[in-house]
């Protein structure tokens, strides 16, 4: 049986986890850990999540993800794409840096936002790697106890869970971390809900999501008529001139990859057997129309307007 698909909606939070291939450090020095938060700096800005909390071990990764528009899998396509590139680059080495793609549980906000922030601030020390988690300098719990500030990370909504004054907040905070300490590991914080390991929350948070995601299904775009569009919008005639060699083929296959991921309508991987391109391959095409949209009105106009085709066959 084939993996459930991600589900999506605006303002979802997620649990996301990301583990070394073969358990292998994902961080060799203090460097790597600043580049990370600079890729997550950044992707807040061009994306517009919320990270709640985050904990970066030696060899996985926790993080507190509120996603908007954009979905999980594009926010965490980029993350995951460029730290592994800057530690292939900086190591000298190939290959995958994580281990298959990431766990992600949606977590109903209202009700486990704050237990799902102490649960990620504790890691260290159920890997007894501290004492105390303001020990541990690679995690959002400092932050939340008003010891460093750090611009791109979002607390006041977990905190207001704990607390409506400001000034009393941190305090609060630090007693309601340290009085889940004798919890240790949560198995519904990594596997969900035994009726679906997607989610963490009450029958009525489910019933909502999966609604949401039956109606949403209903919207989506067909890859080969979204490649269709592709072709038509840049003058080719079929599939294989897509795939070709040209100039032009090159410009819609990134048009095509930034789309997809973007707008949710086909993974990487799904495209790259469509177009006879590697996914990695894709990828880079999909950052370089990027970057293109920021200088070239001409490449910004031509992915606004299949944009905005896109949309409405998916309204």
């Amino acid at each position: 049986m084939g993996r459930k698909p991600r589900l999506h909606y605006p303002g979802a939070l997620y649990h996301v986890i990301l583990r070394g291939n073969a358990r292998e450090k994902v961080f060799f020095a203090n460097v790597d850990r600043n580049r990370f938060y600079l890729f997550l700096q950044e992707g807040v800005e061009r994306y517009r999540f919320r990270v709640h909390a985050f904990c970066l071990m030696t060899n996985h990764i926790h993080l507190a993800l509120q996603v908007g528009d954009v979905s999980l899998s594009r926010i965490m396509q980029g993350l995951v794409g460029r730290y592994t590139r800057w530690v292939n680059w900086r190591k000298n080495r190939v290959g995958h840096l994580f281990q298959g793609r990431y766990k992600a549980v949606m977590v109903d906000a209202d009700a486990y936002l704050a237990e799902l922030v102490r649960y990620i601030h504790l890691n260290p020390l159920r890997a007894d790697m501290v004492d105390d988690p303001c020990e541990y300098p690679w995690s959002s719990h400092r932050a939340y106890c008003g010891k460093e500030s750090i611009g791109w990370l979002t607390t006041e909504f977990a905190l207001g869970c704990l607390c409506q004054t400001a000034s009393d907040a941190c305090e609060k905070f630090c007693q309601f971390v340290a009085d889940g300490i004798a919890d240790g590991h949560r198995a519904e914080f990594h596997s969900g809900m035994e009726a679906d390991s997607r989610l963490l929350g009450d029958d009525t948070f489910a019933d909502k999501v999966l609604d949401e995601a039956e109606r949403r299904s209903g919207r989506v775009v067909p890859v080969d008529k979204f490649l269709e569009m592709i072709c038509l919008r840049y003058n080719l005639a079929s599939l294989q001139d897509l795939a070709g060699g040209s100039r032009i083929a090159s410009t819609a296959r990134g048009v095509a990859a930034k789309l997809a991921t973007d707008r949710g309508i086909c993974t990487l991987t799904e495209l790259a057997g469509k177009v006879k391109r590697d996914v990695s391959t894709l990828s880079s095409a999909a950052e370089r129309i990027r970057a293109r949209e920021k200088r070239d009105p001409q490449i910004a106009e031509q992915v606004r307007e299949l944009s905005q085709q896109l949309a409405q066959l998916q309204a």
